[in-house]
């Protein structure tokens, strides 16, 4: 008896360690939403048995990030999540892992090489076409489809930015909304400082406008950040962000931000985890994996307290 219950602990043991798996994250840089999507990887993946995660951060670095991820090839990891620092980046990425043999799951930047991806490696990421449509249509909405808009965007690389603007000049393009005028638009990168002071220095410049309109929260609450310092009632001023993070949601309370669109930081990293897992499994995963945006008003943020980010 004593011997068969031995057999079994080591059979146990043989399997579970047949079965542990370990994904590589590699991140472009941690601010306040990429933090929140790496918790969410680490938070879902921790729910896997034998899964082990190794995370390392590039801090914005595109050449560190390369050695990053040569690294985790070299150590053998089982598939590898990547926030791509560099969309362009995307063919060496995507050509290091597939000589590898490596599952690669590209998260929230789309990779230029989209379309030429192999079967192991997939993009989890939301519609950016979704998301500065829906921010800009509900400026329209508050401005009754008139009035002069400043654009903070974010790194002119990263192709959530191009498309976020993209899609503020096809709201306004529309019928509904032509009485909108870009009177300026500049790269803050995401940054609250960096869109501190170029609001700063749009306001020194004298330059009028009755919306902000951000790639991103953070540059959203850079704007509020300016605009106070300077005694700008933010009641007379229309601000918008993306991401619905919970500084943003808490100045949204507070009356100071009107727009922000949830990108679900969870979300996306809870997919980009069982994507990894099921490549590694050799299972079919779609190329593109869409996780929804969601308009966020003061008239619904009750409803989206207790799933921000």
């Amino acid at each position: 008896m004593k011997t068969a219950t031995l057999a079994s602990i080591a059979l146990a043991i043989s399997i579970s360690a047949a079965h542990a798996q370990t994904i590589g994250v590699s991140m472009s840089g941690l601010d306040k939403f990429r933090t929140a999507l790496l918790n969410g990887v680490v938070s879902h993946g921790q729910t896997i048995s034998g899964l082990k995660l190794v995370t390392e951060n590039a801090n914005g670095d595109k050449e560190l990030q390369k050695q990053q991820v040569q690294k985790l090839i070299a150590d053998k990891v089982d598939a590898i999540i990547l926030a791509v620092s560099d969309g362009d980046l995307g063919p060496q990425m995507t050509k290091m892992a597939a000589d590898a043999g490596i599952p690669l799951v590209y998260i929230n930047n789309i990779p230029s090489n989209l379309l030429d991806l192999p079967d192991n490696q997939v993009v989890v990421a939301s519609n950016e076409k979704e998301s500065g449509t829906l921010e800009t249509k509900q400026v329209c909405a508050l401005l009754k489809g008139k009035g002069r808009v400043v654009v903070l965007m974010g790194e002119p690389f990263h192709a959530a930015a191009r498309a976020r603007t993209q899609d503020i000049s096809d709201v306004i393009a529309t019928p509904d909304c032509k009485g909108l005028q870009i009177v300026e638009r500049q790269a803050a990168y995401w940054s609250s400082d960096h869109a501190d002071q170029q609001m700063q220095e749009w306001l020194s410049a004298g330059v009028k406008f009755d919306a902000v309109i951000a790639n991103n929260d953070e540059m959203a609450l850079g704007a509020i950040r300016a605009m106070k310092k300077n005694n700008i009632p933010m009641k007379d001023v229309v601000v918008a962000g993306v991401d619905a993070t919970d500084d943003a949601l808490a100045a949204m309370l507070a009356g100071d931000l009107d727009v922000t669109i949830l990108q679900s930081a969870v979300g996306q990293g809870a997919a980009a985890v069982d994507a990894a897992t099921k490549l590694i499994r050799k299972e079919k995963v779609p190329r593109e994996n869409n996780v929804p945006f969601e308009l966020v008003t003061p008239e619904n943020i009750a409803s989206y307290l207790p799933k921000s980010q």
